[in-house]
């Protein structure tokens, strides 16, 4: 299946960043996109998440942030959300994509196990209405030190090298 993932994180400057970076190395064939709920449109990576970004041995260049947009997430396949908030921001101003958007933690804990085509596993999960939770969250590492967004990356690697097993069987 070629699948259409977009990553979504608040200002598209880290989390969804790397989240694409990863989900481009693992799924070749996937059209990756990567956007934010409440971007500053333009801005170009900064130095702390190239470094966690080098730290996982992933590669990105001429990323400019920029705002989610309706199209991309109707037709996306999956939109993955770094925290509970991006999956909120979706239901609340795109409905139409809620079927198709949950956490990255949800899906690598909800979507193992799940039986049928892509359209019933994701079906399965319920997405549009289940509860969002705190534990959820890819902790944001804005404000912090470089070591934050090496964990930061290390965590979304982490999480996405175990979805990237489901969705390469999709």
């Amino acid at each position: 299946m070629d699948l259409s993932i977009v990553c979504l994180c608040t200002g598209n400057a880290a989390r969804s960043v790397i989240a694409g970076a990863a989900f481009a190395d693992r799924l070749p064939d996937a059209r990756i996109a990567t956007c934010g709920t409440h971007v500053v449109e333009g801005m170009p990576l900064s130095w702390r998440t190239q470094s966690g970004i080098n730290a996982v041995g992933l590669h990105v260049s001429g990323h400019r942030s920029r705002q989610a947009r309706g199209d991309e997430l109707t037709a996306a396949d999956l939109i993955v959300g770094l925290a509970p908030d991006h999956v909120a921001w979706v239901r609340r101003n795109h409905a139409d994509a809620a079927p198709r958007t949950a956490t990255l933690r949800r899906l690598c804990r909800d979507l193992p196990g799940t039986q049928g085509s892509w359209a019933a596993r994701l079906a399965a999960l319920d997405l549009a209405v289940v509860a969002l939770e705190h534990w959820e969250e890819v902790v944001d590492p804005a404000g912090g030190d470089e070591e934050d967004y090496i964990r930061c990356a290390q965590d979304v690697v982490a999480l996405v090298d175990v979805l990237a097993v489901e969705l390469g069987a999709a």
